[in-house]
């Protein structure tokens, strides 16, 4: 038997579990005509490039196949009559992976990033940064009302610039 990695996009207004429905079918379709699903992940709602069929965002669903190409070709003649499939691609491969798919190790990546980003401190989580130049004269967003200093006051690290003494002229009337 042949080794397969199968993806398709579902409408965006089905739901998950609707999602979970479909793949199942088509692992039965596989089953039915002597292949098998080793391995399947859902990608979840993802944005999709351009517009297709009107929708903006799709449910990704990846397998990976061992199976003979009439199963394979019977999933896909499936997957073409369902409206709820915008899009299938089926590819066949040498070897299947034992690792996940790169889709779901970024998934992984971006839970960890988003964890240590709360972890952080500072405004929004964003406390490595550096300051920027425009941001030198404006008190910290913590600082109470009493430790913020006066608009028109002076900063204590600059010299007072000396105002031009005025000249007066009297005129005796």
């Amino acid at each position: 038997m042949a080794l397969y990695e199968s993806v398709f996009i579902v409408r965006q207004d089905v739901t998950a579990a609707q999602v979970d429905t479909l793949a199942d079918t088509f692992a039965k379709i596989l089953e039915d005509n002597g292949g098998s699903v080793q391995r399947r992940e859902y990608w979840g709602l993802r944005g999709l490039a351009y517009r297709v069929k009107k929708n903006r965002k799709a449910h990704y669903v990846l397998f990976n196949i061992d199976s003979p190409s009439a199963a394979v070709q019977e999933m896909e003649r499936n997957m073409h009559i369902n409206e709820d499939v915008l899009r299938y691609m089926t590819v066949r491969i040498e070897e299947l992976r034992e690792e996940p798919s790169p889709i779901m190790q970024g998934k992984g990546d971006r839970e960890r990033e988003r964890a240590d980003r709360t972890g952080r401190g500072g405004p929004r989580g964003r406390s490595d940064r550096p300051q920027r130049s425009f941001d030198d004269d404006r008190p910290p967003r913590d600082a109470k009302p009493s430790e913020t200093p006066a608009p028109d006051a002076k900063p204590a690290s600059e010299p007072a610039a000396e105002a031009p003494a005025a000249t007066e002229t009297k005129s005796e009337d």
